[in-house]
């Protein structure tokens, strides 16, 4: 692909290869194959002059420029994806609507006589007064009460030019900000959606093509490398490596074949597999994940509920204010101006799409939300719990030493603690197997049936004796196996620093092996960050043993600490916290951590967390990394800050309307155009970035006053991409409107 460099700094680039370099649909090719990139987190073709605009993070310009030398667009996908077919019809029809309606405003202005202006104006006032007249059955004086009385009192005064002028800005304001909010829903749920319109259907007579919406649970697929697995399923035949990175985050695509499980929206980059369906359309995880995104505005911010509330509670000042306006000047223009003004329009829209906005932005990040109360809660933290093993460590421990109890050989004890904790995937039991496959101990299975209890160990019987893997807890205390002084001294000695398992068989202690777990190489930095950001109180708690907790708590400056904890302690632990009017914050990832999810005001689950942990938990980290704390927790103050910013502008820019109308220096028809262009200009300023790329803002970023990001360039361009999606103008190059530095 020939091209030039238009623009680049630091995470920005603009390339241009010339008018008519690609078309419409190739563009889509372009942007997916360099969305591909590790590193690219944006990227805008516009086929009108061949324009690329590219923004990164991570990566170097050259890697990008090598994948732009790579690029055919006559080799690129040619059809238009789904969501964006969506996209353009929510827009053109929206922009045939508006178009509607101002003609017919015009030509009714213009050509129709006054008798029928004036059966015009009563006929449109039929709406405005029904939903008026249903506030006040409920007991309400909402906005739907103030634009029905200043509709009727224009009306009352014969002046029908107003009222007709008044209900045609509403009925443009409506339609603007049901564009919006559709708008900034879609972007949401389209990162995640599933667009696939055929399948191939496994039957007895060989294949068929056939349309997704007739597979049924039950039914057998074949999926072939490069496309989209559409089901949640379990692999029947086949082995295939599949990219998971849209449910669990993993770069690294895994190894399936038969017996694994995959989930719909994962893409399986070699081989094939034939998949018996479990869950289709609907009923699919990213499905379920996509429904929980749609219905997220019933999980409200409490800052929200109570910017509704004070919105709705100034309605009645507001025609109190007007009324005395009119008993004392006598001027209806003056009352009508105040009436053309309320403050709930703008807080009930403004709210809703800054939260939905920073849940699209937190999605984009890797990072899954259930609901903008969970955002409002993370923010207000003051204390954070967390789990050891698998959120603070990178659950890849390693057997560091084995330590004979008895006349037993070390080889017999790695040999015979692998041959149980096989069955169990969980980390220390890998770390034991692998160390037993390290040293080449190979075993058969001479164990009767393994029984897991959950958070102590193993128990099983061997020749009819019964073994026991576990904790210091389970073995010593709570099966009672006996220790003699010099055992105990040799525990005493070993077990410092690190996290220990025991080995009993019938009844005797036969060794001792010692497992390190060393923290993530991010989590001293990410510790270290939360306290600067206001977090008072860390602390963390695990079922390891003393010395291990105190050595990890060390490395990561952790000051709080509790070892030996079961999880009905976790739980207990995290209701005393609560009970002390702490704000609390669990963070875990293993079934044992699900009552101390539940119980925590906001919970976190880990990318790699149990099935279990994920459900409870209220956010879910997609990546691997716990420096996304730091970024949710920048993310949640920075959608509070923008809610709070939106709140002072409209309480501000209104107020500031109703004393120009009481003073008769702007007109009704003007007063209503400023209110509702307002509505609009804080609604498509709320659709914007919490947080630039990198994650992190500045303190320049997070001290600047709202007015001084209302400059009329950032208005004019704000208006112009609310208006022409796809065609931003910074981003087309087109030079009307210079790329921000």
């Amino acid at each position: 692909m020939h091209y030039q460099v238009i623009h680049h700094t630091p995470g920005r680039l603009r390339v241009r290869s010339g008018r008519c370099a690609f078309n419409h649909d190739q563009a889509y090719g372009i942007e997916c194959r360099l969305l591909k990139q590790k590193g690219v987190y944006s990227v805008k073709a516009t086929p009108c002059n061949g324009g690329v605009f590219i923004l990164y993070e991570g990566t170097s310009p050259q890697a990008i420029f090598r994948t732009l030398d790579r690029l055919r667009p006559e080799t690129l996908r040619s059809h238009e994806p789904e969501e964006r077919a969506e996209a353009r019809k929510l827009a053109r029809s929206f922009f045939l609507r508006i178009a509607g309606k101002a003609s017919s405003f015009l030509f009714c202005k213009v050509f129709l006589p006054p008798p029928l202006k004036m059966a015009k104006a009563f006929w449109n006032y039929s709406s405005y007064l029904r939903r008026g007249m249903a506030g006040l059955g409920s007991g309400r004086l909402n906005v739907a009460v103030l634009d029905a009385v200043s509709i009727g009192v224009s009306i009352g005064t014969k002046a029908y030019g107003t009222a007709n002028s008044i209900m045609f800005l509403l009925s443009i304001s409506d339609l603007l900000e049901n564009y919006t909010r559709k708008k900034t829903r879609a972007a949401l749920a389209a990162s995640l959606s599933i667009n696939i319109d055929r399948v191939w259907r496994v039957e007895e007579g060989g294949m068929r093509q056939v349309p997704m919406e007739q597979i049924r649970p039950g039914e057998k697929i074949r999926v072939d490398a490069g496309n989209v697995i559409p089901v949640d399923g379990t692999v029947l035949s086949g082995e295939a490596e599949v990219n998971q990175a849209a449910m669990t985050g993993e770069s690294e695509a895994a190894s399936k074949r038969e017996g694994s499980v995959v989930f719909a929206g994962t893409t399986l980059e070699t081989g094939s597999l034939v998949i018996r369906v479990d869950a289709a359309g609907d009923q699919s995880r990213i499905n379920n994940i996509i429904a929980l995104i749609d219905h997220s505005e019933e999980l409200k911010a409490r800052i929200q509920s109570r910017a509704e509330k004070l919105a709705d509670s100034i309605v009645p000042y507001t025609l109190l204010t007007a009324g005395a306006l009119f008993l004392f000047t006598r001027n209806i223009s003056k009352a009508l101006s105040v009436l053309m003004v309320d403050y709930s329009c703008a807080i009930k829209l403004a709210t809703p799409i800054s939260v939905i906005s920073a849940m699209k932005e937190a999605a984009a990040r890797k990072i899954m939300i259930k609901g903008g109360k969970f955002m409002e809660l993370f923010a207000k933290t003051d204390t954070i719990v967390f789990d050891k093993t698998g959120t603070l460590t990178s659950a890849c421990p390693q057997v560091t030493q084995i330590i004979p109890l008895s006349d037993c050989s070390r080889e017999y004890i790695l040999k015979t603690a692998a041959c149980l904790e096989e069955h169990f995937p969980h980390s220390v039991a890998r770390a034991v197997v692998r160390k037993a496959l390290e040293e080449g101990l190979h075993h058969e299975e001479e164990h009767a049936e393994v029984e897991y209890i959950v958070a102590h160990g193993i128990s099983s019987r061997l020749h009819g004796k019964k073994v026991l893997v576990g904790s210091y807890h389970f073995l010593f205390e709570d099966e009672r196996i006996p220790l003699t002084e010099e055992q105990r001294l040799t525990i005493r000695n070993h077990a410092r620093g690190k996290s220990n398992i025991f080995l009993a068989i019938g009844r005797r202690a036969i060794g001792m092996i010692g497992v390190s777990d060393p923290p993530r190489p991010e989590a001293a930095e990410t510790i270290a960050r939360l306290k600067r950001q206001g977090i008072s109180s860390i602390i963390m708690l695990t079922g390891d043993s003393e010395s291990a907790a105190r050595a990890i708590s060390r490395q990561l400056g952790i000051t709080e600490y509790r070892s030996q904890v079961l999880p009905e302690d976790k739980a207990r632990f995290i209701q005393q916290l609560k009970k002390s009017g702490k704000t609390v914050c669990m963070v875990g990832d293993g079934i044992n951590d699900s009552p101390a999810l539940s119980c925590a005001d906001v919970s976190v689950s880990m990318k790699d967390s149990s099935d279990i942990a994920r459900e409870v938990a209220d956010i879910s980290l997609l990546s691997s990394s716990l420096a996304e704390l730091v970024v949710l927790r920048e993310l949640s103050c920075a959608v509070l800050e923008k809610i709070e910013r939106n709140y002072r502008f409209i309480v501000g820019f209104n107020s500031s309307l109703i004393l120009l109308g009481m003073f008769g220096l702007i007109t009704p028809a003007l007063s209503a155009f400023l209110h509702n262009a307002s509505t609009v200009y804080v609604s498509a300023r709320s659709t914007r970035r919490c947080l630039p790329l990198s994650g992190f803002r500045s303190k320049k970023e997070r001290d600047e006053p709202f007015p001084h990001e209302l400059s009329p360039r950032k208005i004019m361009r704000e208006y112009f991409i609310l208006l022409f999606p796809c065609n931003d103008p910074s981003e087309a190059g087109n030079g009307r409107f210079p790329p921000e530095s």
